[in-house]
């Protein structure tokens, strides 16, 4: 498998600086970086590492999901992830990401509601990014089938 590489460059100290992050390996774009706008309630045109991790997640519990229903026997029709990332205080000092919600709604053909929610949590602990963000406290699902 591939690896896949980002680069930031980054200016200035963390109140005043600012950077913008590149994802090199595809080329499809730079976005702007600052730590004021992270931690403020508006992102006001800049990406942070949150947003970052849950593009991320939310893109590879898509495929995750995908690749489970086809296992229970269905076919996925639609899949809308959400990965909600919160970024919170750490007791130790510092910040740390203290939660992440995964919200999903599906259709798939060939399964019920019940094999759904079993295939949403087996995407859940067997995505690749969910297995990196083991570090996190709270990593909550809310899948819906509908139908």
């Amino acid at each position: 498998m591939p690896t896949r590489t980002a680069r930031t460059a980054w200016t200035g100290s963390l109140q005043e600086g600012s950077g913008q992050v590149e994802l090199a390996s595809s080329g499809v774009g730079k976005y702007d970086v600052s730590f004021p706008k992270r931690s403020a309630e508006s992102a006001d045109g800049t990406t942070s590492p949150e947003e970052l991790i849950a593009a991320a997640h939310s893109s590879c519990y898509a495929m995750a999901l995908s690749a489970q229903i086809g296992n229970a026997g269905g076919t996925p029709e639609s899949l809308d992830v959400t990965a909600d990332v919160t970024l919170g205080p750490d007791p130790a000092g510092g910040f740390r990401i203290s939660a992440i919600k995964l919200t999903v709604r599906g259709k798939a053909a060939g399964i019920d509601a019940a094999q759904f929610a079993e295939a949403a949590a087996a995407a859940k602990a067997g995505c690749p990014v969910s297995k990196a963000l083991a570090g996190v406290d709270d990593i909550s699902l809310d899948a819906t089938f509908e139908g």
